[in-house]
């Protein structure tokens, strides 16, 4: 049984991407579940593949279901019926897809290996690799987490404090900018 690895690209930034391993028999279907498991992502919107080129151009649909609001050139496939080995034309197939039509994700999917070779303790279909961080799907999603809101919370790290200030001799507060005003009284 063929195995297909592909690598799926947030559109807006090629650095972030999942790899997802799925077998050739599997659907559309379950290659989209694992997409939006693998990007953090709820299933509680409308989604679609385009089959493309190496331009990324697109080509037949292949959508979550049919939608009445869509204007379709051609009836579109289902993902569900729909196996991905039988939408593969060529060794380097690509795919676009796009989840939630009102914020628009889009994802650059991109066959980058078939292998022979099923792995026993993988549950198909799996992502094997993530790289980069991924969008927040309804808001900012920051690099310490859920963690940092507590700390800044405690600590309050939102008040700035009063600034930077010197002690002079007679151990007074004398701030940094204090002897620019008063000029240099050594000047010739």
């Amino acid at each position: 049984m063929a195995i297909l690895k592909f690598r799926i690209y947030f559109e807006e930034d090629e650095s972030v991407y999942r790899d997802i391993v799925i077998r050739h028999t599997q659907t559309f279907q379950d290659l989209h579940s694992t997409i939006l498991k693998s990007y953090e992502f709820d299933n509680k919107h409308k989604a679609t593949f385009f089959r493309s080129n190496d331009h990324w151009q697109r080509g037949r649909e292949i959508s979550l279901e049919k939608y009445d609001e869509r204007e379709y050139k051609a009836p579109p496939l289902i993902m569900g019926e729909t196996s991905i080995g039988s939408e593969i034309k060529d060794p380097n197939q690509r795919f676009i897809y796009l989840y939630d039509f009102n914020r628009n994700w889009s994802f650059l999917v991109e066959l980058i290996n078939v292998s022979k070779e099923e792995n026993p303790k993988i549950t198909y279909p799996s992502m094997s690799r993530s790289e980069g961080i991924g969008p927040s799907q309804y808001g900012t999603k920051g690099l310490l987490g859920d963690k940092f809101a507590d700390i800044e919370e405690k600590y309050d790290l939102t008040q700035a404090g009063e600034g930077f200030a010197e002690k002079d001799e007679d151990g007074e507060d004398v701030g940094l900018g204090d002897d620019l005003l008063a000029g240099d009284e050594n000047e010739v």
